[in-house]
């Protein structure tokens, strides 16, 4: 459920990419100031049809890995990673006043909750040990695999060493 707006947003980007990149200038020049402050060794087009036709397959991609569970916690990442710029530059009900300042806190929570949804996907393990468990697992099992190897050795050399004094 929560993939079907990233997919529905996607396709309506890529169907209608000037009016939306037109409706999107203030948004994607928001993106821009925030990607040369935070990032300012990414190169982002300065094109806002390019930057919505990217959002766009970002959002398809992401929402159809986290609708079809291929990969969903790559996915539901790709989709925070997504939402996020785009919900601080789009949605910056601190300069509003009035009811637009109420429809921008609107939008802005709306986005918010999803991101808490897509935080929770990306950590969801399914109830499968996550990698940094199966990581320190990993090396305590070596560890002591390693050292019944090494106990087993020593037995094996010490019956060794008894057949050939005898």
């Amino acid at each position: 459920m929560l993939a079907t707006t990233f997919i529905y947003g996607g396709v309506q980007a890529l169907r209608n990419t000037s009016a939306v990149a037109e409706e999107a200038k203030h948004v994607n020049d928001g993106v821009r100031d925030l990607a040369a402050k935070v990032a300012p060794q990414v190169q982002v087009p300065a094109d806002d049809a390019t930057l919505v036709r990217i959002n766009a397959a970002l959002h398809l991609v992401g929402g159809f890995g986290l609708a079809t569970n291929r990969f969903p916690r790559v996915s539901a990442l790709l989709l925070a990673g997504s939402i996020v710029p785009s919900t601080i530059a789009g949605h910056p009900f601190w300069a509003k006043k009035g009811s637009e300042r109420d429809d921008e806190l609107s939008h802005f929570l709306t986005n918010v909750s999803a991101l808490g949804g897509l935080v929770l996907a990306a950590v969801d393990t399914e109830g499968k040990p996550g990698v940094t468990w199966r990581a320190t697992h990993a090396a305590g099992s070596a560890r002591r695999s390693a050292a019944s190897s090494a106990n087993s050795l020593r037995k094996q050399a010490k019956k060794t060493a008894k057949n050939v004094k005898s």
